[in-house]
């Protein structure tokens, strides 16, 4: 009967063949011989070609490992941040200021994966009315597309002079153009400002508060470890834990956002 390794046991080898030449593989202290240390990266080295999807499997393995610690520094950041999350006059805030869970998004108007998610907040917020939602703009691409800041700041704006219903209804149209990627125009922003109730002047007037409020968000998402957009928490306005608190670092459906709510006491 011919003998083989596990599985688990060649993947070792194969990973340890990938880390070091072969022929460095010979140590005094290893417990085999030269010529058995060459031999086991020979086989180890057949593997990987017999096997590539091993590699695949080791690479997925540690961009989880990756994902789940970045979670996990974003919710700890999460609880110790939670006041400058939730209660900057200066962020656009929508529902009621007495709730008990809200749900806050580090966004880009620009950003593709902040447009898919845009309208499962949307749904989000007509199946749970009673949490508050926090939009933190947050444009990453703004050097890139000068639009992604123009909407931002306009967005503020928005806020400051028309209140969280008029700013709701901006954010979604500006989302709803389809227009990301470097599509969205100056014209686009203004047009939709525009329909908001906002006038050049009162953006004008606005725009040193709006860029300090961009620069405190860009601080705050540092210091919570943000990586991208969009950014998710959702966590109860009191007595948050590192069990009721949910991070979705990308993309979100309006499922997972109803079970994070319920989660956080919603």
């Amino acid at each position: 009967m011919k003998l083989t390794a596990p599985r688990t046991l060649l993947l070792g080898a194969a990973m340890t063949a990938i880390a070091l030449p072969i022929s460095a593989c010979a140590r005094s202290d290893s417990g085999f011989t030269d010529e058995q240390q060459q031999h086991i990266g020979e086989i180890a080295a057949k593997y990987i070609v017999d096997h590539p999807e091993v590699l695949q499997q080791a690479s997925q393995k540690l961009q989880q490992q990756q994902q789940d610690q970045a979670t996990q520094q974003l919710r700890e950041g999460a609880l110790e941040q939670q006041d400058a999350l939730l209660n900057d006059k200066a962020t656009p805030s929508v529902g009621p200021q007495d709730a008990k869970v809200a749900v806050v998004e580090f966004f880009d108007y620009q950003c593709i994966y902040c447009a898919h998610t845009a309208p499962e907040i949307e749904k989000t917020m007509k199946a749970h009315p009673e949490a508050r939602y926090v939009f933190k703009e947050f444009p990453v691409f703004g050097q890139r597309w000068p639009a992604s800041n123009q909407a931002a700041l306009a967005g503020l704006s928005v806020y400051k002079e028309k209140g969280p219903q008029a700013y709701i209804k901006y954010h979604n149209s500006v989302f709803g153009t389809g227009k990301n990627e470097g599509k969205l125009q100056q014209s686009d922003v203004e047009a939709i400002a525009a329909k908001s109730g906002l006038t050049s002047q009162q953006l004008n007037a606005n725009r040193a508060s709006a860029e300090q409020s961009l620069n405190n968000t860009m601080e705050l998402a540092q210091k919570l470890g943000v990586m991208g957009t969009p950014t998710l928490v959702v966590m109860p306005v009191n007595g948050a834990n590192a069990d009721n608190v949910t991070v979705v670092p990308g993309a979100a459906d309006s499922d997972t956002l109803s079970a994070a709510i319920k989660k956080a006491g919603g």
